[in-house]
C-alpha cells in the first residue's frame, strides 16, 4: 500500500494547486499547445532509445487507437466528440506513407459518422470498431479507401461516459477476440448524456442465439464473429488490455495500471457454492494508485484529479516486438495522460501470478513538459517498435468531475483538430518501411513461417489470417511447425491455429504436453482441456504432470483436472494443492472442482493442518464457507460442535477458521437463520464469553451477526454480562472490545449512555473504535452528534474511524450524517483534510446535486489572504534558480522541522523527500498557505496532564495505553493515556504561515530547486 503520508501530502497541494493552476489554465487556453516539431523537444526518455514523429495534424486528428494492417497502411480510431458531443463526429482515418520515409503523408477518411469509436481490430477483408452501444464491421469493397460494407456485429453495450465504454477488440491466443470492457459508470451530473446502462449483448443477426444480459454484468467478451460464439470473460478491464507471449491477460483501469485475470471463467461456473468475489491480481509491487514522477510544467488539473499517483491508467501494452533490448523483454508499458507521461514495470512470475516492478525507481519510461501531451494508448508495429498515441488536448478529465467554472470555459474541445502518433526505437533504428515485405501477398507457407517470429504482429496477423485462408493442404506444414525444437513461440501458434481450424490432433497435443518449455505445456493442458471428452487418452497423460516443475503449469493443470471426476484425478488434485498452498489462486482452483465440496478435502486439509502456515487458516475457512451455504443444519451443528469443543489454551488451530467460514456460508442462505440454528445460538453464546482464543471467540460473534441472538433468558443475561465486560478497566482490551460488538447485536440505542462514555481519550484505542462503531449501527445520528462533540479531544488514530461513522448506516441515515459532516467542515470544526481524499471525491461526486454542490464549495475554499499572497510568489516557479543556494534558504529557514530523507535537519515536520517529485507549484502553495490543508499527523495538540503540567506538539505515535509527544526540537516524551486529564487539537499546522516574510521569490525558487534535487 502506498504510504498514507505521502499520499495526503499530495492531495494538499490539489486544492492549492486549483488556486495557481486556475491561472495557467486561463492562460494555456488561450494557445493551441505547440507544434508536432516543438513537442519532440519536450520528451525525456529512456536512455538508449529515440522518438520519432510517424503522423501528426492535420493528417490526423484526436487520435485514441491504431492498426496496422498487413500491407502497412495505419487504421486510426479519431475521437472528436469526447467528452459531450454525441452527433457522430468519429472517423476511422486510413494514413499511408506513400514515399517511403517512415512518415505517414496521405490521410482518407475510411468511415465516418461514428459517435465515440474506442478501438479498431483488422478483421477479415475489413475491420472491427467498438463504437458503444455497438461492434461494427467496416469493408472497403470496392479498393477506394472507404468503408462501403457498415455491419453492426454485436450491439447492447452501455453508452456510458466515454473513458468507460466497450474498447480495444484484440485477437487472443486462442483464436477469440477480447473486448476490453466494464460496467457502466453511474453518471450523476450528465445523466442525460451517459445515463445508458446498456441491455442484452447479442449477435443482431442472430437474435434467438446468445445473449450477455444486463451489459454482460459489466465484465469483458469474448467473442468469434465467424461461428457467433459470445462469452462473457471472468474480469473486466477499463480502456485497453494486453495478453503476454503465452496467452495470459493484462488489465487496466483508471487507478490500477496493471491486474491479471488469473482465474477463468469456465472454471467459476462449475461450482456455484465457491464464492469468489475478484479473479484477479494486483500485480504492482509499489501500490495500485502508484506513484508517478511528470516533469510538466504547468500541468492542468481539475477538481478531482488524483496528484502524483497513477490517476488515468490506460492502454496497457505489454511489450513482445522484439526489436528493443533484451533487458526489456517482459516489460509493460502503461499510459498516464492526467500527468502526461508513460509508465512502465517489468513483469516477473509469482506463483499462478505475476508481479510487476518499476524498471527505474524515480523516472519513467516518457514524459513530457508540456502539458497537452496525453498519451492514451500503445501499439506495437511490424518493426517491433511502440507507437504512442497521443491525443493532444488541454482537457482530458471528464466534467462529471470537473468544476463547472471550467465546463464553461469553452476549453472542453482545446486541441480537437490535433493530435500525435510517435514511434519509439533503440537509437540507431532506421525510419519505418511500410509498404515493404509484409503479409499482404505472403503466401500460406510465409504466413506458417511468421508463426514462429520473434515480434507478436507478425505471429499475431499471420495467425489471423491463416485461420481465413488455410486449406487442408497447409496442415501438414502446421503439424511441422507445431513441432519445430527450435522456435517455442511457433510451436504455441501452430498448435493453436490447428485448433482454430478444427485440425489439432490429440496426439500432438499429447506431445506438446511434454513439451521443454513451460508456456507449451501451459497452453497445452489448456487444449487438452477442450477434448477431454472426445480424447479421454489424454487424461492419463496430464495425471502424469503433477510434478511439473513450474508454478504456473501446476496451476492450470489444477484448473483443467476439476473437469475430471475420478478418485485418481480427485488425489492429484489434492498433491497439487499442498505442493502449493500459499499461492491463493491454487485453493480457489481446487475448490472450484465440484466434489471439493463432499467433505473429503475439508478432513484432508483438517488432517495436515499446520498453524503456522496461514493458508491452511483460508483454506478451512473457504471450505466451510462452502459448507456453510450448502449443506443441511444438521451438518452444520456438528461442524460446529468440532470447532468450540475445548482444546488447551494455545493449541488452538483451525477451529476459528472453521467457525469464521460456516458465518460466511450462512449469509448466503435463503432460509430463516434465527429458527433453524438455535442450537447453534445458545453453542455460540457460551464459545463467545467463556473460550480462551481470542480467534475463537471472533469467529463466533461473527456467526452470531448473521444468525442473530435470541429472544431468550439466557441472551439477555448475556447483554448484561458484555455490558459489565465493556466498562471493566481490569479485562483485557480484546476482550472489552469484543464485549462491545456483542452489545451491537441487539437494540444497541439502549446502550447509548455506556458507549458515549467509551469513546474518550483516557480509553484504549480499541475500545474506542469499538464503540463508535457500536454507535453506528444505531439508526440516527447519536454517533455523529457525539463524534463531533467529542472530535477536538480525539487524538488521530481515532479520528479516522470517526469519520468513517459519516459515510456508515443505512440509508436512511447517511445522508443526516453526511450533512452533518459537512457542517461541521463549514463551522471549522472538522478540517476537511481529515476526510481524505477518497470520501472527499465521493462527496464532490454525488447523486445529490445539493450536495455535491455544497461539498466542492467547501472542499476547494480557499483563503483570500493567502491567494494573494501566492500569487506574487507565481514569478518564483519561472525564475532560474540555484540548487545550491536552496541549500543554504533551506538550512536557514526549513532544517529546524524538515529533514529531506531522513537527514540535514530536525525530524518535527513531515520529511520534505516525500514531496521532492511534485511539481513546483504544489509544493509553493503548502509553503506558503501551510494552514490551508494539514498534513495527517503534523497537527498541533495541547495535552492537560493530571498533575497539572501542560505539554503540546505532534502526536506521531499512539498505542492503545499510551502516546508520544514530539516538540518542535524533536524531542519526544512518551505520556500514559491513564494520566491525561485532557487534550485538545489547536486546528493549525505546525509549520506557520509567514515564511514569504523572511524569503524573496528568488529565494523561494531556489528553495524549490533544492527541494526537488536534492538526494
Amino acid at each position: 500500500m502506498r504510504d498514507r503520508r505521502k499520499k495526503q501530502w499530495r492531495y494538499y497541494g490539489l486544492i492549492t494547486a486549483l488556486v495557481v493552476g486556475s491561472l495557467a489554465c486561463q492562460k494555456k487556453s488561450a494557445s493551441s499547445g505547440i507544434s508536432p516539431e516543438e513537442a519532440l523537444k519536450t520528451f525525456e526518455l529512456e536512455p538508449g532509445f529515440q522518438i520519432e514523429l510517424v503522423a501528426s495534424e492535420p493528417l490526423v486528428a484526436d487520435p485514441v487507437a491504431m492498426e496496422i494492417d498487413e500491407d502497412g497502411r495505419f487504421y486510426v480510431v479519431e475521437m472528436h466528440g469526447y467528452p459531450l458531443d454525441k452527433s457522430g463526429s468519429g472517423k476511422i482515418k486510413l494514413l499511408t506513407d506513400t514515399d517511403g520515409d517512415g512518415r505517414m503523408d496521405q490521410s482518407t477518411v475510411f468511415a465516418d459518422n461514428l459517435v465515440l469509436p474506442t478501438g479498431v481490430m483488422r478483421w477479415k477483408k475489413g475491420i472491427l470498431v467498438t463504437d458503444a452501444p455497438d461492434v461494427l464491421y467496416l469493408e472497403d469493397t470496392d479498393g477506394d479507401g472507404k468503408a462501403d460494407v457498415r455491419e453492426k456485429i454485436l450491439t447492447g453495450f452501455a453508452l456510458s461516459n466515454p473513458q468507460h465504454n466497450v474498447n480495444s477488440p484484440l485477437l487472443g491466443l486462442d483464436n477469440w477476440i477480447y473486448l476490453a470492457h466494464e460496467s457502466a459508470v453511474t453518471a450523476q451530473v450528465y445523466k442525460d448524456e451517459f445515463g445508458d446502462r446498456g441491455s442484452d449483448i447479442l449477435y443482431p443477426k442472430k437474435p434467438d442465439g446468445v445473449r450477455l444480459p444486463d451489459n454482460a454484468s459489466g465484465r469483458s467478451i469474448r467473442f468469434r464473429p465467424d461461428r457467433y460464439e459470445l462469452e462473457p470473460v471472468a474480469g473486466n478491464t477499463q480502456f485497453g488490455h494486453s495478453f503476454d507471449a503465452w496467452g495470459n491477460r493484462l488489465l487496466v483501469s483508471n487507478a490500477n495500471h496493471a491486474y491479471h485475470e488469473v482465474l477463468t471463467t469456465p472454471y467459476l461456473q462449475r461450482n456455484p457454492n465457491l464464492l469468489v468475489s475478484n479473479v484477479t491480481q494486483s500485480i504492482s509491487d509499489h501500490g495500485n494508485a502508484a506513484e508517478v514522477f511528470p516533469i510538466t510544467k504547468n500541468p492542468e488539473h481539475q477538481l478531482l484529479t488524483d496528484v502524483g499517483v497513477i490517476t488515468s491508467a490506460c492502454g496497457l501494452t505489454h511489450y513482445l516486438g522484439g526489436a528493443f533490448p533484451a533487458k526489456y523483454d517482459s516489460v509493460t508499458f502503461v499510459a498516464e495522460p492526467v500527468s502526461n507521461l508513460i509508465h512502465f514495470d517489468k513483469i516477473t512470475d509469482q506463483g499462478a501470478s505475476f508481479k510487476a516492478s518499476r524498471v527505474q525507481a524515480h523516472k519513467e519510461f516518457l514524459a513530457s513538459t508540456d502539458a497537452w501531451f496525453r498519451p492514451v494508448n500503445m501499439y506495437i508495429g511490424p518493426d517491433g517498435a511502440l507507437y504512442i498515441i497521443d491525443y493532444y488536448r488541454q482537457i482530458v478529465e471528464h466534467p462529471e468531475w470537473m468544476a463547472d467554472d471550467v465546463v464553461k470555459s469553452g476549453a472542453l474541445y482545446n486541441g480537437t483538430e490535433q493530435g500525435r502518433i510517435y514511434r519509439i526505437t533503440p537509437k540507431g533504428t532506421q525510419p519505418a518501411s511500410w509498404n515493404k515485405d509484409l503479409l499482404g501477398k505472403a503466401t500460406n507457407a510465409d504466413l506458417i513461417e511468421k508463426l514462429g517470429n520473434k515480434n507478436i504482429w507478425w505471429r499475431r496477423h499471420a495467425q489471423r489470417l491463416l485461420l481465413d485462408r488455410a486449406t487442408p493442404q497447409d496442415v501438414a506444414a502446421l503439424e511441422k511447425m507445431a513441432q519445430n525444437p527450435a522456435l517455442p513461440l511457433g510451436r504455441l501458434h501452430a498448435l493453436w491455429t490447428l485448433e482454430g481450424l478444427d485440425k489439432l490432433r490429440p496426439e500432438l497435443i499429447a506431445g506438446a504436453l511434454k513439451d521443454p518449455v513451460p508456456g507449451v505445456r501451459t497452453n497445452a493442458i489448456k487444449l487438452a482441456e477442450l477434448h477431454l471428452k472426445t480424447a479421454p487418452a489424454l487424461i492419463p497423460t496430464l495425471l502424469a504432470m503433477q510434478s511439473d516443475g513450474d508454478p504456473k503449469v501446476r496451476f492450470q493443470l489444477l484448473c483443467t483436472l476439476g473437469f475430471v471426476e475420478t478418485p485418481a484425478a480427485a488425489a492429484v488434485r489434492q498433491q497439487l494443492l499442498f505442493a502449493d498452498i500459499n499461492d491463493q489462486w491454487v485453493q480457489l482452483a481446487a475448490l472450484s472442482a465440484p466434489s471439493s465440496q463432499n467433505g473429503e478435502l475439508l478432513k484432508a486439509v483438517l488432517a495436515r493442518f499446520k498453524s503456522d502456515v496461514p493458508a491452511y487458516g483460508s483454506l478451512v475457512e473457504r471450505l466451510s464457507a462452502m459448507a456453510g451455504a450448502s449443506q443441511p443444519p444438521t451438518t452444520i451443528h456438528t461442524l460446529l460442535q468440532k470447532a468450540v469443543a475445548p482444546v488447551p489454551a494455545g493449541r488452538e488451530t483451525w477451529q476459528a477458521s472453521l467457525i469464521k467460514g460456516i458465518g460466511q456460508g450462512l449469509k448466503r442462505r435463503d432460509e430463516s437463520l434465527a429458527s433453524n440454528f438455535q442450537t447453534e445460538q445458545a453453542l455460540l453464546m457460551q464459545t463467545f464469553f467463556d473460550h480462551p482464543s481470542a480467534s475463537v471467540r471472533t469467529a463466533c460473534l461473527h456467526v452470531l451477526r448473521v444468525i442473530g441472538l435470541p429472544e431468550t433468558a439466557p441472551a439477555t443475561a448475556a447483554l448484561q454480562r458484555a455490558a459489565q465486560t465493556a466498562t471493566n478497566p481490569e479485562k483485557s482490551v480484546e476482550q472489552r472490545a469484543e464485549a462491545i460488538s456483542f452489545l451491537a447485536l441487539r437494540d444497541p440505542a439502549s446502550q447509548k449512555p455506556l458507549l458515549k462514555k467509551l469513546v474518550t481519550p483516557n480509553e484504549p484505542l480499541s475500545v474506542q473504535v469499538a464503540a463508535l462503531q457500536a454507535m453506528s449501527s444505531i439508526d440516527d445520528e447519536t454517533v455523529s452528534e457525539y463524534v463531533l462533540q467529542q472530535w477536538p479531544v480525539m487524538t488521530p488514530d481515532i479520528r479516522e474511524p470517526a469519520i468513517a461513522t459519516f459515510f456508515a448506516g443505512s440509508e436512511k441515515v447517511r445522508p443526516t450524517r453526511t450533512r452533518l459532516l459537512l457542517d461541521a467542515v463549514e463551522k471549522g470544526i472538522i478540517d476537511q483534510s481529515s476526510i481524505g481524499w477518497p470520501r472527499s471525491v465521493g462527496l464532490m461526486a454525488s447523486g445529490d446535486k445539493a450536495l455535491r454542490d455544497r461539498a466542492r464549495v467547501l472542499l476547494t475554499k480557499k483563503d483570500r489572504q493567502r491567494d494573494e499572497v501566492i500569487k506574487q510568489y507565481q514569478a518564483a516557479l519561472e525564475m532560474k534558480a540555484d540548487a545550491e543556494k536552496g541549500m543554504l534558504v533551506f538550512q536557514q529557514n526549513c532544517a529546524l522541522c524538515h529533514q529531506i530523507g531522513g537527514s540535514g535537519g530536525v525530524s518535527f515536520g513531515p520529511d520534505l523527500a516525500t514531496i521532492r517529485n511534485r511539481r513546483p507549484a504544489s509544493i509553493l502553495g503548502d509553503i506558503l498557505d501551510p494552514n490551508l490543508s494539514i498534513a495527517d499527523g503534523y497537527d498541533l495538540w495541547t495535552i492537560t496532564l493530571k498533575n497539572g503540567e501542560t505539554v503540546q506538539g505532534l502526536i506521531p505515535t499512539e498505542t492503545p495505553t499510551a502516546l508520544t509527544v514530539r516538540n518542535q526540537g524533536g524531542i519526544e516524551t512518551t505520556i500514559a493515556r491513564q494520566d491525561i486529564e485532557s487534550l485538545k487539537a489547536m486546528n493549525m499546522s505546525a509549520m506557520t504561515a509567514g515564511l514569504e516574510k523572511q524569503i524573496n521569490p528568488q529565494q523561494m525558487a531556489d528553495l524549490l530547486a533544492y527541494i526537488r534535487q536534492a538526494k
